[in-house]
């Protein structure tokens, strides 16, 4: 069974930063791309980065490029996304999700096969 994990979200004020972390088990993680979405109150999924399956391809919502760095560590499993200088439009529940696409990374939710549960990130003012 494929399980994908968040955690690392929580409150912080405007301008700090947090590192979200995501702990794969159930899928050979090297074989697969990674990508993080987020998903505020009444609105749609939204992306945010994707590392390619050579973690050497890196693609970024314009919303975040700059303030962000997708990682990823086959050894330990895991993806990471860290965020700097938080806005209170940052505020989501962030989602990491996994794609056998190796060819690029893909800012697409629709072509990710797994999905983790969510982690909350409020930001205030």
């Amino acid at each position: 069974q494929v399980m994908l994990v968040e955690s690392g979200g929580g409150l912080v004020q405007a301008g700090a930063s947090l590192k979200l972390s995501c702990a794969a088990s159930g899928l050979t993680f090297s074989s697969y791309a990674w990508g993080w979405f987020r998903q505020a109150p009444g609105r749609e999924r939204e992306f945010v980065a994707a590392i390619s399956y050579s973690g050497r391809v890196y693609e970024y919502a314009d919303s975040v490029r700059g303030r962000s760095s997708i990682s990823r560590d086959n050894a330990k499993k895991s993806v990471y996304l860290q965020m700097n200088g938080l806005k209170p439009e940052d505020t989501a529940v962030y989602y990491c999700a996994a794609t056998r696409i190796r060819a690029y990374a893909s800012r697409k939710a629709g072509e990710y096969d797994y999905w983790g549960q969510g982690t909350q990130v409020t930001v205030s003012s």
